[in-house]
């Protein structure tokens, strides 16, 4: 009996912690969710749209980001990245592991543990990583340049206070094609903010800003911070250069 008694007070207090640890945690996903969840807008293809996508891109010079040669940055200050543009290659390193991917065929990706050349079982794990990590934290570098990419969907939509807001759907492509991003701009047709639509986030239509923008070397003007609900996104030694 006093097991018995002895189990069923553990079971309470493990209980009670999943409780006390979870319920604010669901609470706050509700508010968050009642507040910010949007669902996909409608917009229509066309010239008007892709006319908009021209004024975003002559509005950030898109002449002097397509001439850029090479890029680096680091993302939130754990991935660094060195991005010869001009040969379709990068250099993408994190903790004591660097990842030199072809961008064009990743069989010919070559992976350095402690700068030692490494081969072993864990070499596609590592350049599949490395992949997914320049995926991600480039698009939040450049990817106002990438509305004319191939498999790209244009779409002018107007919104509640009558602007005009260009919606982008990547329908191939990347690491989850099907994302939707909703970008919003100034009166030059600079980008100020999106709205995105995307897999990995639980909450459809949460906005990011674009700010703090810097012009590299090469010309070529980028951000370097993003609002994120409560979060910065902080992107830091950003270069553009011409070799």
């Amino acid at each position: 009996m006093a097991k018995s008694s002895k189990l069923k007070k553990a079971l309470k207090i493990i209980g009670g912690l999943i409780v006390f640890f979870t319920l604010p945690t669901l609470l706050l996903f509700g508010f968050m969710y009642l507040k910010y969840n949007e669902e996909l807008p409608t917009g229509q293809q066309g010239a008007e749209a892709d006319q908009l996508a021209e004024k975003m891109l002559d509005a950030l010079g898109e002449d002097a980001y397509l001439n850029t040669d090479y890029l680096e940055w680091t993302f939130k200050g754990r991935h660094h990245y060195k991005w010869y543009k001009s040969d379709k290659s990068c250099e993408v390193y994190w903790d004591q592991l660097t990842v030199i991917l072809d961008l064009e065929n990743r069989n010919n990706s070559k992976v350095f543990v402690a700068e030692q050349a490494y081969n072993g079982v864990e070499k596609q794990d590592y350049i599949a990583k490395a992949e997914n990590y320049f995926n991600n934290d480039s698009f939040w570098l450049v990817a106002p340049y990438k509305v004319f990419d191939a498999g790209v969907e244009r779409r002018l939509v107007q919104t509640e206070d009558d602007n005009n807001a260009l919606l982008v759907t990547y329908t191939s492509g990347g690491t989850t094609p099907g994302d939707s991003y909703l970008w919003h701009l100034d009166a030059s047709g600079k980008p100020k903010s999106f709205q995105m639509w995307v897999d990995i986030l639980p909450i459809e239509g949460i906005e990011a800003t674009w700010e703090n923008w810097i012009v590299t070397e090469s010309g070529t003007e980028l951000p370097t911070f993003h609002k994120f609900l409560f979060l910065g996104i902080e992107i830091t030694d950003v270069k553009g250069l011409n070799l």
